[in-house]
């Protein structure tokens, strides 16, 4: 089976090697080892990890400008999708993790170390919280998330952590234009605009991902992202 992952790296033109496979087997039991501990993922099939997980991460490299030596922070990174794989196939990130349940963060720890994977900074906390703290606003290349909420609460997580010139890559999947002209003012208010929607067939699958990127034209006001729990609440519109 690990041959979706190889044929995969094909479809998608991306380098790759039998170290990149082996850290991914690696990633892959070491999530599965987890999963019977704490609740990772619903995704238990090897097949699936390999498609659903690691080449759905790893489609972001094939948008242009993506790719080289760039500052990543994963917002809700779960299992540290997509924040890992990119991270494995990109050594030149420098790649930040953030999740507000601690014991995932225990997990994508144990990841590093095992994998060996250098340049990585785990943060047990709330974007909110974080998008506000000097250490991490505005100091990212890219930020990018695969987290599960509509793109204008997503834009008020993310957008805040992007240096200018940067950008929000948001993960979706589904019928996104209405989702996307309910966003744009929020987008607006944020810093950004929606520079392109990048749709990617994922290897193995029928599944047609949408990348939507957005660039950081503007600073972000001092009162976004608002207290925890106002984003999702009060949705920005």
């Amino acid at each position: 089976m690990i041959k979706t992952l190889e044929d995969g790296f094909k479809q998608l033109n991306i380098p790759y090697s039998l170290e990149v496979e082996n850290k991914f087997i690696k990633y892959r039991d070491l999530l599965k080892e987890w999963n019977q501990k704490i609740n990772i993922t619903s995704i238990e099939d090897d097949e699936e990890i390999y498609a659903k997980h690691f080449l759905d991460s790893i489609l972001l490299m094939s948008v242009e400008g993506m790719s080289g030596n760039k500052s990543i922070i994963d917002v809700g990174t779960g299992g540290g999708f997509p924040g890992y794989p990119l991270k494995i196939v990109n050594d030149g990130y420098k790649v930040t993790l953030l999740d507000s349940l601690r014991k995932r963060i225990d997990f994508l720890d144990e990841v590093a170390k095992k994998l060996k994977l250098n340049d990585v900074e785990l943060i047990h906390g709330r974007a909110e919280d974080f998008g506000q703290n000097k250490n991490y606003r505005e100091k990212f290349d890219i930020c990018v998330s695969r987290a599960v909420a509509p793109l204008n609460v997503l834009s008020e997580y993310c957008i805040p952590f992007v240096k200018l010139g940067g950008y929000f890559a948001a993960y979706k999947s589904e019928d996104i234009s209405p989702e996307i002209s309910d966003s744009e003012n929020a987008i607006k208010k944020l810093g950004g605009k929606i520079k392109e929607i990048k749709e990617i067939s994922l290897p193995g699958t029928d599944i047609v991902r949408k990348i939507v990127i957005i660039e950081k034209c503007g600073s972000t006001d001092s009162k976004y992202p608002r207290k925890a729990g106002k984003p999702s609440k009060e949705p920005l519109v």
